[in-house]
């Protein structure tokens, strides 16, 4: 029953040995970096595949059980968002990728990437992650991309941030 809980990710299969078509590239909010971009172009390139953006505008919470304005994001933080992943979608562009994308305003952010993923019948995901936390990091709003990576039902590539070797999917 413990087991079931706290299901573990298999990692990845070998890019070679897929035919992917249509790749999202998500980020719960931060900056999408070259790290990630060059993962998507990786996985891109063989089918020439179309590539979608989407990045998460963090709403705060709820005040008591209702939405409040005060914990949406503000217009700064969607200006942001939109931002990175304009940057993002230019970037691919520019190596030849149609690619699209937009910013999604939730509390849950795993939930929201794989909705986006399925969308747009994605054939796979790519996230920038920090190192793994014990288990109160599934308390941690950066620990998202390994809440996206144990409940996708597609291959999920997590990209090391910070020097850092995450051990999945990451590059060499």
């Amino acid at each position: 029953m413990v087991g079931a809980m706290f299901r573990r990710a298999s990692p990845p299969p070998d890019p070679a040995t897929l035919r992917i078509e249509r790749l999202v590239v998500a980020s719960e909010g931060r900056t999408i970096p070259w790290s990630v971009l060059q993962k998507a172009f990786e996985l891109a390139r063989p089918a020439g595949a179309a590539v979608h953006v989407v990045s998460i505008a963090r709403i705060w919470g709820t005040s008591l059980g209702f939405p409040n304005p005060g914990l949406n994001p503000t217009k700064p933080e969607w200006d942001t968002q939109r931002l990175l992943v304009r940057e993002a979608r230019d970037a691919l562009e520019k190596a030849g990728f149609e690619a699209t994308g937009h910013v999604i305003g939730t509390r849950r952010a795993a939930k929201r990437i794989l909705g986006e993923a399925e969308r747009f019948r994605a054939d796979a995901i790519v996230m920038g992650a920090d190192p793994k936390r014990a288990i109160l990091g599934d308390f941690i709003w950066s620990q998202e991309p390994y809440r996206v990576e144990r409940r996708a039902k597609i291959p999920v590539y997590l990209v090391p941030l910070d020097g850092s070797r995450t051990g999945r999917g990451g590059p060499g």
